[in-house]
């Protein structure tokens, strides 16, 4: 659970909104004095377990919305580039590069940067999160020797905490990412940092 200090933040490593809001979500955290607790998870599990239908099954409606035109108004509001369609490798296994980032957090490591590197790489450059040799380039590009994290990503340690954290997601009741939680008050979604960043100074009633 949530502690004084920290934002807790449910997302995964190949989440549009998730990638959005990922630089202006940083910002808000170092100004005010919270260190960022990652916990990445299985996205598709917790939509699933939510009652949401699956992203495959929804309505052409729906994603030229939601994953259309509101990408696009969100990129340009963020300042954030991306593709202008859904990346090639989106439905690629998201188990490797979610438990890459978990490695980094059990290795000691800040993890910011190598998140949001993993995320701008996709939504940005069509990086396939699936492909080892991609991980390891990502990680150098962030700053940190990736070659431990890969080695560790795919053992049992990693996949325990990685369901730990998907079970975890589903019984507080999120349903998509990214979701912040800000002294146990929850936030789903990216258009909502302005209300993380006021709950920071201020918290609702």
């Amino acid at each position: 659970m949530s502690a004084d200090g920290v934002i807790e933040y449910f997302y995964a490593a190949h989440s549009a909104f998730a990638y959005l809001g990922s630089r202006r979500f940083m910002e808000i955290a170092a100004k005010a004095g919270r260190r960022i607790v990652h916990r990445p998870v299985d996205l598709r599990l917790v939509v699933a377990e939510a009652g949401a239908t699956p992203f495959p099954k929804r309505s052409k409606a729906h994603v030229r919305y939601f994953f259309g035109r509101e990408i696009q108004r969100w990129s340009e509001e963020r300042g954030a580039p991306v593709l202008g369609r859904t990346p090639t490798f989106h439905h690629h296994d998201i188990g490797l590069p979610n438990c890459f980032l978990i490695a980094g957090m059990e290795q000691g490591l800040v993890i910011d940067e190598l998140a949001h590197r993993l995320l701008e790489a996709h939504w940005k450059e069509d990086a396939d999160l699936a492909d080892p040799a991609t991980l390891l380039r990502l990680g150098r590009e962030a700053g940190v020797e990736p070659q431990p994290l890969l080695e560790a990503a795919d053992s049992p340690a990693m996949r325990e905490i990685y369901d730990r954290f998907t079970r975890e997601a589903i019984e507080r009741g999120i349903f998509g990412s990214p979701t912040y939680f800000v002294d146990g008050d929850m936030f789903y979604g990216q258009d909502r940092l302005e209300m993380v960043e006021r709950a920071l100074a201020k918290p609702y009633a």
